[in-house]
């Protein structure tokens, strides 16, 4: 296999959001949980990553607004853990604590860097494709020390929708300059990256690292996508392998 191109998921990929989610749901746990002690922090980021009523998915689709989406996650949170209510200007306050600490958490995962300019090194063309607004990825990516190699191609704002569309692989492949069957998309999710890749025509890999998982995956979850074409690496140190560079 040889490919001309790779496309990078953002969040748990590149950049350690769940190390962000974790710093920042614990500052705003002090604030408005304060019942709550340290040692529950990870339930906190469980259920805000879990996110099961799919209001981030819905926001993805077109069909919620960005404010809208983590105003609702945020009292979920709250009315689980036995919180306040937020209005909208008690959300605006909740927010300010969060984004700040999130934003300020933003670090490349270990295992990037590396393999981005290995990538390039090789001569093969990179970018960024996100279920996020281009804006705020194009931050998060310069933030974590890929602003100048890794240019944010496509968000949840360029086409209106976002993964797991087929529209908007193929736009970040013509954005990029390259065949949809020689460019790989690299991501953490299973079902919205890798192998909604593979139904695209892209070559899908799913970066499965140690650790828990977003949303739960079953062996078969994995055999079939595997079956359909789907690259399984542990990290992305494998990735130049994988691929056949």
């Amino acid at each position: 296999m040889s490919v001309d191109g790779v496309l990078f998921d953002i969040d748990d990929t590149l950049v350690d959001t769940r190390g962000a989610f974790t710093r920042a749901l614990a500052r705003t746990a002090r604030h408005y949980l304060p019942h709550l002690g340290p040692e529950r922090d990870h339930e906190v980021v469980a259920m805000w990553r879990r996110d099961a009523g799919g209001h981030y998915a819905a926001y993805t689709r077109g069909e919620a607004t960005y404010r809208g989406q983590r105003m609702t996650r945020a009292n979920e949170l709250h009315a689980a853990f036995g919180g306040p209510s937020l209005d909208e200007a008690g959300y605006d306050a909740w927010d300010a604590i969060f984004e700040e600490a999130f934003s300020s958490s933003w670090q490349p995962l270990d295992d990037a860097e590396k393999a981005v300019r290995g990538l390039l090194d090789a001569g093969v063309a990179v970018g960024a494709l996100s279920n996020a607004a281009t804006a705020y990825q194009t931050g998060k990516l310069a933030r974590a020390g890929f602003g100048d190699t890794v240019p944010m191609l496509v968000g949840v704002d360029t086409l209106g929708f976002g993964k797991p569309r087929p529209e908007v692989f193929l736009e970040a492949c013509r954005r990029l300059g390259t065949e949809p069957s020689r460019t790989a998309y690299v991501g953490d999710e299973l079902d919205v990256d890798a192998a909604a890749a593979v139904r695209a025509g892209l070559v899908g890999v799913w970066v499965d690292r140690p650790g828990a998982r977003r949303h739960e995956i079953t062996d078969g979850d994995v055999e079939a996508a595997v079956a359909a074409g789907v690259i399984v690496v542990g990290s992305l140190a494998e990735l130049p392998g994988a691929l056949g560079l």
